[in-house]
Protein backbone atom coordinates (compact mmCIF):
# COMPACT_ATOMS: atom_id res chain seq x y z
CA UNK A 1 0.00 0.00 0.00
CA UNK A 2 0.96 3.52 -0.96
CA UNK A 3 1.35 6.29 1.70
CA UNK A 4 1.33 10.01 1.52
CA UNK A 5 3.77 11.83 3.09
CA UNK A 6 2.53 14.80 4.75
CA UNK A 7 5.09 16.82 3.59
CA UNK A 8 4.00 16.31 -0.43
CA UNK A 9 0.61 17.69 -1.44
CA UNK A 10 -1.98 15.83 -2.64
CA UNK A 11 -2.50 15.00 -6.46
CA UNK A 12 -4.94 17.84 -6.90
CA UNK A 13 -2.81 20.71 -6.57
CA UNK A 14 -0.05 18.78 -8.43
CA UNK A 15 1.13 20.41 -11.39
CA UNK A 16 0.56 18.42 -14.74
CA UNK A 17 4.20 18.35 -16.36
CA UNK A 18 6.23 17.09 -19.03
CA UNK A 19 3.03 17.08 -21.59
CA UNK A 20 3.46 16.71 -25.50
CA UNK A 21 0.68 17.02 -28.13
CA UNK A 22 -0.16 17.16 -31.15
CA UNK A 23 0.38 20.03 -33.09
CA UNK A 24 -3.16 21.29 -33.53
CA UNK A 25 -2.55 23.92 -36.29
CA UNK A 26 0.42 23.77 -38.58
CA UNK A 27 2.83 26.91 -39.62
CA UNK A 28 1.97 28.24 -42.81
CA UNK A 29 -2.06 27.27 -42.57
CA UNK A 30 -5.00 29.47 -41.89
CA UNK A 31 -7.97 28.98 -40.15
CA UNK A 32 -11.48 30.63 -41.10
CA UNK A 33 -12.20 33.22 -39.46
CA UNK A 34 -15.55 36.01 -40.01
CA UNK A 35 -13.68 38.94 -40.66
CA UNK A 36 -14.94 39.33 -44.39
CA UNK A 37 -11.12 38.84 -46.17
CA UNK A 38 -10.69 36.39 -48.58
CA UNK A 39 -8.85 32.96 -47.45
CA UNK A 40 -6.08 33.61 -50.02
CA UNK A 41 -5.68 37.30 -48.92
CA UNK A 42 -5.23 36.02 -45.37
CA UNK A 43 -2.58 33.70 -46.38
CA UNK A 44 -0.92 35.97 -48.22
CA UNK A 45 -0.42 38.61 -45.52
CA UNK A 46 0.42 36.29 -43.16
CA UNK A 47 3.57 34.91 -45.40
CA UNK A 48 4.43 38.07 -45.48
CA UNK A 49 4.07 39.07 -42.11
CA UNK A 50 5.86 36.24 -40.54
CA UNK A 51 8.67 37.39 -42.73
CA UNK A 52 9.14 40.36 -41.58
CA UNK A 53 8.20 39.13 -38.14
CA UNK A 54 11.70 36.83 -38.01
CA UNK A 55 13.54 39.51 -39.64
CA UNK A 56 12.25 42.11 -36.98
CA UNK A 57 13.03 39.49 -34.08
CA UNK A 58 16.25 38.90 -35.66
CA UNK A 59 17.06 43.20 -35.70
CA UNK A 60 15.26 43.25 -31.98
CA UNK A 61 18.32 40.68 -31.50
CA UNK A 62 21.13 42.63 -32.99
CA UNK A 63 20.07 45.51 -31.28
CA UNK A 64 20.55 44.68 -27.84
CA UNK A 65 23.94 42.64 -28.60
CA UNK A 66 25.12 45.75 -29.70
CA UNK A 67 24.01 48.06 -26.68
CA UNK A 68 25.52 45.15 -24.65
CA UNK A 69 29.00 45.72 -26.50
CA UNK A 70 28.68 49.67 -27.33
CA UNK A 71 32.11 51.42 -26.11
CA UNK A 72 34.16 54.62 -26.71
CA UNK A 73 33.00 58.03 -25.89
CA UNK A 74 29.60 57.71 -27.38
CA UNK A 75 29.36 54.56 -25.02
CA UNK A 76 26.42 56.15 -22.83
CA UNK A 77 24.50 57.65 -25.28
CA UNK A 78 24.49 55.18 -27.81
CA UNK A 79 23.86 52.39 -25.00
CA UNK A 80 21.07 54.29 -23.92
CA UNK A 81 19.93 54.75 -27.13
CA UNK A 82 20.31 51.24 -28.47
CA UNK A 83 17.96 49.98 -25.93
CA UNK A 84 15.28 51.77 -26.60
CA UNK A 85 15.30 51.34 -30.11
CA UNK A 86 15.52 47.75 -29.19
CA UNK A 87 12.37 48.10 -26.64
CA UNK A 88 10.61 49.90 -29.49
CA UNK A 89 11.55 46.65 -31.85
CA UNK A 90 10.10 44.03 -29.32
CA UNK A 91 6.77 46.14 -29.37
CA UNK A 92 6.83 45.67 -33.02
CA UNK A 93 7.33 42.12 -33.24
CA UNK A 94 4.22 41.29 -30.73
CA UNK A 95 2.45 44.18 -33.02
CA UNK A 96 3.10 41.74 -36.41
CA UNK A 97 2.55 38.48 -33.91
CA UNK A 98 -0.99 39.33 -33.08
CA UNK A 99 -1.35 40.44 -36.88
CA UNK A 100 -0.77 36.86 -37.94
CA UNK A 101 -3.35 35.75 -35.12
CA UNK A 102 -6.30 38.30 -35.80
CA UNK A 103 -5.42 36.76 -39.68
CA UNK A 104 -5.90 33.17 -38.37
CA UNK A 105 -2.45 32.13 -38.86
CA UNK A 106 0.60 31.20 -36.83
CA UNK A 107 2.94 33.09 -35.85
CA UNK A 108 6.42 33.09 -36.07
CA UNK A 109 7.70 32.95 -32.38
CA UNK A 110 10.91 30.49 -32.02
CA UNK A 111 13.98 32.52 -32.23
CA UNK A 112 15.60 29.24 -34.12
CA UNK A 113 12.35 29.15 -36.74
CA UNK A 114 12.99 32.70 -37.13
CA UNK A 115 16.63 32.40 -37.90
CA UNK A 116 15.83 29.85 -40.79
CA UNK A 117 13.55 32.37 -42.56
CA UNK A 118 15.43 35.57 -42.23
CA UNK A 119 17.11 37.87 -44.84
CA UNK A 120 19.25 39.46 -42.33
CA UNK A 121 22.80 38.67 -42.60
CA UNK A 122 23.81 37.18 -38.78
CA UNK A 123 26.66 39.07 -37.24
CA UNK A 124 29.76 37.46 -36.32
CA UNK A 125 29.94 36.31 -32.43
CA UNK A 126 32.21 38.52 -31.27
CA UNK A 127 32.77 42.05 -31.29
CA UNK A 128 32.93 44.87 -34.23
CA UNK A 129 34.09 48.42 -34.16
CA UNK A 130 31.46 50.69 -33.12
CA UNK A 131 30.87 52.34 -36.89
CA UNK A 132 30.22 48.68 -37.98
CA UNK A 133 27.78 47.82 -35.46
CA UNK A 134 25.24 50.94 -36.26
CA UNK A 135 26.12 50.37 -40.25
CA UNK A 136 24.70 46.41 -39.66
CA UNK A 137 21.80 47.98 -38.30
CA UNK A 138 21.34 50.28 -40.64
CA UNK A 139 21.42 47.47 -43.64
CA UNK A 140 19.25 45.18 -41.44
CA UNK A 141 16.72 48.19 -41.30
CA UNK A 142 16.89 49.12 -45.13
CA UNK A 143 16.06 45.18 -45.69
CA UNK A 144 13.17 45.45 -43.58
CA UNK A 145 11.84 48.57 -44.55
CA UNK A 146 12.39 47.52 -48.54
CA UNK A 147 10.39 44.60 -48.13
CA UNK A 148 7.60 46.48 -45.87
CA UNK A 149 6.79 48.81 -48.29
CA UNK A 150 6.21 46.24 -50.67
CA UNK A 151 4.44 44.01 -48.72
CA UNK A 152 2.11 47.16 -47.76
CA UNK A 153 1.32 48.08 -51.38
CA UNK A 154 0.31 44.52 -51.65
CA UNK A 155 -2.06 43.79 -49.47
CA UNK A 156 -3.54 46.64 -49.71
CA UNK A 157 -4.41 45.46 -53.65
CA UNK A 158 -5.92 42.51 -51.83
CA UNK A 159 -8.76 44.92 -49.36
CA UNK A 160 -6.50 43.90 -46.75
CA UNK A 161 -6.65 47.55 -44.96
CA UNK A 162 -5.70 46.47 -41.49
CA UNK A 163 -2.45 44.46 -42.63
CA UNK A 164 -1.25 48.05 -44.68
CA UNK A 165 -2.25 50.81 -41.61
CA UNK A 166 -0.35 48.06 -39.01
CA UNK A 167 2.93 47.55 -41.58
CA UNK A 168 2.68 51.45 -42.12
CA UNK A 169 2.11 52.17 -38.70
CA UNK A 170 4.20 49.89 -36.68
CA UNK A 171 7.18 48.67 -39.15
CA UNK A 172 7.69 51.61 -41.42
CA UNK A 173 6.94 54.35 -39.43
CA UNK A 174 9.08 53.16 -36.44
CA UNK A 175 11.83 52.21 -38.69
CA UNK A 176 12.31 55.37 -40.36
CA UNK A 177 12.65 57.39 -37.51
CA UNK A 178 15.31 54.67 -36.03
CA UNK A 179 17.34 54.97 -39.20
CA UNK A 180 17.05 58.88 -38.93
CA UNK A 181 19.31 58.60 -35.34
CA UNK A 182 21.20 55.71 -35.92
CA UNK A 183 22.58 57.56 -39.75
CA UNK A 184 23.36 60.69 -37.93
CA UNK A 185 26.05 58.94 -35.75
CA UNK A 186 27.72 58.13 -38.70
CA UNK A 187 28.22 61.27 -40.11
CA UNK A 188 31.86 62.66 -39.51
CA UNK A 189 31.66 65.70 -37.63
CA UNK A 190 34.34 67.70 -35.68
CA UNK A 191 33.45 68.49 -31.99
CA UNK A 192 35.52 71.36 -31.45
CA UNK A 193 35.76 73.38 -35.01
CA UNK A 194 34.58 74.01 -38.13
CA UNK A 195 36.49 72.31 -40.98
CA UNK A 196 38.81 74.84 -43.42
CA UNK A 197 37.22 74.00 -46.87
CA UNK A 198 38.13 76.24 -49.71
CA UNK A 199 35.42 78.10 -49.43
CA UNK A 200 36.04 78.89 -45.62
CA UNK A 201 39.23 80.16 -46.95
CA UNK A 202 38.28 82.00 -50.21
CA UNK A 203 36.07 83.85 -47.97
CA UNK A 204 38.64 83.98 -44.91
CA UNK A 205 40.64 85.66 -47.50
CA UNK A 206 37.85 88.38 -49.02
CA UNK A 207 37.15 89.86 -46.12
CA UNK A 208 41.34 89.93 -44.78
Amino acid sequence: MTTTSATTAPAAAQPLLHQRGEEIQLFGTVKQLPIALSHDARMYACQRLNRLLADTQMLYGLYKKHHWLMRGATFHQLHVLLDQHATAQLAVVDALAERVQSLGGVAVGDPRHAAEITSVPRPPNGVEEVPAMLSRLLEAHETILGDARDAARKVAEQGDDGTNDMIVSEVIRTGETQVWFLAEHLVDTPLTHVRRTATHREDGEARG
